[in-house]
């Protein structure tokens, strides 16, 4: 039996651990039939070395979604691997330490530009770098981490994670006629590295021990995968504009 993304061609971004929602994306994806393509910063060689875990050996581009110079070259380096993409993956997020932890009110505007632009506006970059090779349409695929609340030591990730999902709203209006999908999960917390550097992240976290009406595994990412892999699939055809959560259904529960 085929599986849901056979022949389907991908490119995903954010693989720098095993522990990775990206990680188990790429996995999943490719068991499921998926070619793909990994791209990496600021360190490709680490993403190299997780990369050969993975089913299938697989090319890694370098790729800073703030360089004008990588996005303008990405079309054409995945060009010559693949050929074209029917879908793209969108698993990049970095605030700068003075933007978490506690410090929303004493923040510096530069290092609230660095969040949006890295964790929000880098969404629509990727996507119309990548959009050269999506001519029979695809499907963008993000992550986020609801955005409808303020969550203990997030800070200005959130109002980042905000703008990342209005962006993806945007997006699904404007491609839309290109056959072209936009879509988020929105993850319950794993400890993956982008967790790491959030100050009190185990603050965060136990909110799922008390409030998830399905229990919830910080090292688990393969759930949050697998809905990726779905959204990326043939099975939501008509679905765009979307947010799926994947959070043991904790924003279900209001206390």
């Amino acid at each position: 039996m085929s599986g849901i993304l056979e022949g389907k061609r991908v490119l995903i971004t954010g693989v720098l651990m095993e522990s990775s929602i990206a990680f188990h994306t790429a996995k999943l994806a490719q068991e499921q039939g998926a070619e793909i393509i990994l791209t990496a910063f600021p360190r490709p060689t680490l993403t190299e070395r997780i990369a050969k875990k993975l089913p299938k050996p697989t090319k890694v581009i370098e790729l800073d979604v703030t360089n004008e110079e990588h996005l303008g070259r990405l079309a054409d380096l995945v060009g010559e691997e693949l050929g074209s993409l029917d879908g793209v993956v969108h698993s990049i997020g970095f605030a700068p330490q003075d933007a978490l932890g506690g410090n929303f009110l004493n923040t510096p505007f530069e290092s609230v530009a660095t969040a949006m632009h890295v964790s929000a506006f880098s969404l629509k970059s990727l996507t119309m770098a990548c959009l050269p090779l999506m001519q029979n349409g695809g499907s963008v695929v993000g992550l986020t981490f609801d955005a409808q609340y303020a969550w203990p030591q997030y800070d200005w990730m959130g109002p980042a994670k905000a703008a990342l999902e209005a962006t993806n709203r945007y997006m699904a209006r404007d491609l839309g006629k290109q056959n072209i999908r936009c879509n988020l999960i929105s993850a319950g917390p794993i400890g993956s590295m982008a967790a790491k550097s959030i100050p009190g992240f185990s603050e965060l976290a136990s909110v799922w021990d008390s409030r998830s009406p399905l229990e919830w595994d910080l090292k688990d990412p393969e759930p949050a995968g697998r809905g990726v892999v779905a959204l990326l699939s043939d099975w939501f055809p008509k679905t765009t504009g979307e947010i799926i959560h994947v959070d043991g259904g904790l924003h279900a529960i209001g206390a």
